[in-house]
């Protein structure tokens, strides 16, 4: 919301009213996907998906402010985020070929 990770069951649809609002659909599609989505898919940093899309836009928003980030800053930004499945390694390898992919780019 307004280029802040947020989570949409904490915040009461009122307080979005006149912000800008970006889900994870939003990122790209299956033609043209965001880089994180296809570090993401790369990595195989998914696996039951419950927490993928919290993880996917807490990356962005972390990219989007600091586009070249530490795997200190990459564990810091998502410490809030729990996922059960095992897959924290892949996903920081994820955000850093993200984070590669838009110097390249």
């Amino acid at each position: 919301m307004d280029g802040k990770s947020v989570r949409s069951c904490t915040i009461p649809s009122s307080a979005a009213q006149n912000k800008r609002i970006t889900t994870l659909e939003g990122l790209g599609s299956v033609a043209h996907p965001h880089p994180l989505q296809t570090a993401f898919i790369e990595e195989q940093a998914a696996q039951c998906g419950y927490c993928m899309n919290g993880m996917v836009m807490g990356a962005k928003a972390l990219l989007d402010k600091n586009p070249h980030p530490t795997i200190s800053d990459i564990k810091q930004s998502l410490n809030s985020y729990i996922c059960r499945c095992g897959t924290h390694l892949r996903i920081i390898r994820a955000i850093q070929r993200a984070a590669n992919a838009s110097v390249k780019a």
